[in-house]
């Protein structure tokens, strides 16, 4: 077996091969870590998941997977699935800029890994995907992007995603790639292809051939599950800006010829196909019913009959749950108080009932199988249970746990969460999560409201590193889905927190309100935690709120509405983002950079350099005013991290800090 030291070094001379246009990113500085305070709760819930992304091999005798390895390390894992022998290292990734995001197998002998970076090369701060192919014993690694030469017109980014993987049988693929063109060289060997289109790659060889020409505008191409391509997207543009719209076209059987299928509006109602099923000769998409995305069924003969297959009156369908080589699916998914999966295929159905079971009632979800399904990879956890990966013979009804997600944290009682609705100031119920520290007093607690970010998002029932830390440390924690979040519907996403800011923070300082009303929180021990938007709520109810709270932690946190804006200038989705902001006295009102002046609870943020989604000048423009204004404030800087600040070291810091401001803060002991 190789190496790591050699792996590492094979891995890190693939960003020059990959990436050779993305070259001079910043070199990772020395990370500023405490270490003093708060104790080994920080590091046991800081700690990135020691697994994630398992895939099991197409004859369901190996499963990968990604394990976290030191700092932001990641290591492609391979083992047997009946847990006999070690695993070992395929692949190590140092995060530094580079990253592995997936790996699934093409066939039982080679593996293929979607790897990601940010760079500063080309001006702004920009992602780029590359995709790679290697032998499970971490031999033959190699690209499966396009080579591109010294004459391209442009970068290519994203160089592609696998839309058909051909049962596993042969390691040659269905790949979306995009194609660069060159400038004229005065010869005829230059390129001419420009845009996105379909080659059958094989992943052994690197040889390809062309399976749809590619096309600038199109934007997604979905296929059978059996190597026919049958459905196209097309983001609509207006002078090279997204307008956040898309066109949707299809094959009827043996044809060539594109036909209209759909055309989506941004955040429209229109049918947006998700998966086609060969046997049925259908497309399954999501559609607007009742305000709420349904399912539906579109036949693809030419007759569009369009039948309904499956709505919840109280929430969006949320996915669809696939399996097998084909991706054939099974049933979808919603998420209320839980989330819950409702089975077409009945034969899943009674199995997903019978391992629950014998997994102690846990929530499963199907992952992978084998070519002929006889061999499941499962993952079940719960709110209490970081979840473990489970593989399952349908034969012999064997069931084997592969690995622990969170193996630090076996056998240590965890808070449960609470699924509860709480009454808005005019008169919405709310609903939203409740995490209680476990055992103890249930009254007068030092307590949290969390709320989570997007905004178009929402927290659900399960397992969350963050509010679990704060509740074994004796925080009350809720979590709120405040109006603007997603999966209630149009009535509920409104304007998804930004235009409808002041009902959003309205319904997260209620949440606070109620805390203290129940008697589960103590007045003066009131604080706000929150990440990305959340942390903007976070800020911004201290400025329409300025007793509520007394303490705020702000990670990541929006502060100020045009300048949010004005980082998207540089990128092809400006406009939307414009759009969906507002703009005029909206961002006056709404940004609480705007109102330091207002605050009366001290504030800590944090913030990583790289950070995409929202640039560190936010963070720093909030610590300015705020300081400038007289006001209690704080701002700790990670180097060359982004968003999610992904290290396990920096996450535990960051823990431990804040559970320290708080306390102090609030003047609570421990």
């Amino acid at each position: 077996m190789r190496t790591r030291a050699c792996r590492r070094a094979l891995l890190t001379g693939m960003t020059a091969l990959l990436l050779s246009q993305a070259a001079g990113a910043e070199k990772p500085n020395k990370q500023n870590v405490s270490t003093t305070a708060g104790d080994d709760l920080a590091a046991d819930f800081g700690a990135r998941e020691a697994i994630s992304g398992a895939r099991l091999s197409p004859d369901g005798q190996q499963v990968l997977y990604l394990a976290a390895d030191k700092g932001r390390a990641t290591e492609l894992m391979v083992a047997n699935s009946n847990a006999q022998g070690d695993p070992h290292v395929a692949l190590l990734a140092d995060g530094k800029p580079m990253r592995i995001q997936w790996c699934d197998w093409s066939d039982d002998k080679r593996i293929v890994c979607l790897v990601y970076l940010v760079t500063t090369s080309a001006g702004p701060r920009l992602p780029f995907t590359r995709l790679i192919a290697i032998d499970p014993d971490g031999k033959n690694l190699k690209s499966l992007a396009e080579q591109s030469g010294p004459y391209t017109l442009r970068m290519s980014q994203f160089d592609g995603s696998i839309i058909d993987w051909n049962q596993g049988q042969t390691g040659k693929l269905l790949m979306e790639r995009d194609h660069v063109p060159e400038r004229t060289t005065g010869t005829l060997l230059a390129s001419t292809a420009d845009g996105l289109g379909v080659d059958l790659v094989d992943t052994h060889t690197l040889q390809s051939s062309t399976v749809e020409q590619a096309s600038p505008t199109a934007s997604e191409y979905i296929s059978d599950g059996r190597g026919v391509v049958r459905m196209m997207g097309s983001e609509t543009q207006s002078v090279g800006m997204l307008t956040g719209g898309e066109r949707y076209y299809y094959r009827r059987p043996g044809s060539r010829r594109w036909e209209s299928f759909s055309n989506v509006a941004d955040n429209g109602p229109g049918l947006r196909p998700q998966v086609v099923d060969p046997v049925e000769d259908v497309a399954y998409c999501f559609d607007r019913k009742g305000g709420r995305d349904a399912l539906y069924k579109v036949a693809l003969d030419g007759s569009m009959t369009t039948t309904l297959v499956y709505a919840d009156p109280n929430v969006d369908v949320d996915d669809i749950v696939r399996l097998g080589r084909q991706a054939k699916l099974i049933g979808v998914s919603t998420v209320d108080e839980k989330r819950s999966t409702v089975y077409f295929d009945k034969e899943y159905e009674a199995l997903a009932t019978a391992l629950q079971k014998a997994l102690g009632d846990k929530a499963i979800s199907f992952v992978s199988s084998s070519v002929d399904e006889q061999t499941l990879l499962l993952f079940a956890g719960s709110d209490t249970d970081p979840g473990g990966w489970y593989v399952f013979d349908r034969k012999t009804k064997h069931l084997n746990q592969i690995a622990l997600v969170r193996p630090q944290l076996e056998g240590m009682t965890l808070a449960t969460e609470q699924p509860i609705t709480y009454r808005a100031a005019d008169g919405t119920m709310i609903p939203a999560y409740l995490t209680l520290p476990p055992g103890g007093a249930r009254k007068g607690l030092p307590a949290i409201v969390m709320p989570h970010g997007g905004p178009s998002d929402r927290d659900e029932w399960g397992f969350d590193w963050l509010p679990q830390y704060f509740a074994m440390r004796g925080y009350a924690v809720i979590q709120p889905n405040y109006r603007g979040s997603s999966g209630y519907g149009d009535t509920w996403s409104l304007n998804q927190g930004f235009k409808s800011w002041k009902i959003a923070i309205s319904d997260v300082t209620d949440a606070g309100r109620w805390l203290v009303a129940q008697g589960i929180a103590a007045p003066d021990k009131l604080a706000i935690v929150g990440w990305s938007y959340g942390g903007y709520a976070a800020l911004q109810s201290n400025v329409v709120a300025p007793d509520l709270f007394k303490a705020t932690v702000a990670i990541a946190p929006v502060t100020d509405f045009d300048a949010l804006k004005a980082e998207a200038v540089n990128y092809t989705n400006a406009n939307l983002v414009a759009q969906e902001i507002g703009a005029g006295a909206i961002a006056q009102d709404a940004s609480p950079a705007r109102h330091a002046d207002a605050f009366k609870s001290p504030v800590l943020m944090f913030h990583g350099t790289e950070d995409l989604n929202v640039n560190i000048a936010e963070s720093r423009l909030m610590n300015d005013r705020l300081r400038a204004a007289g006001k209690q404030t704080g701002l700790i800087v990670y180097p060359d991290l982004d968003h999610q600040l992904p290290s396990g070291e920096i996450r535990a810091d960051m823990l431990r800090r804040a559970d320290t401001f708080l306390r102090q803060s609030m003047h609570i002991g421990g």
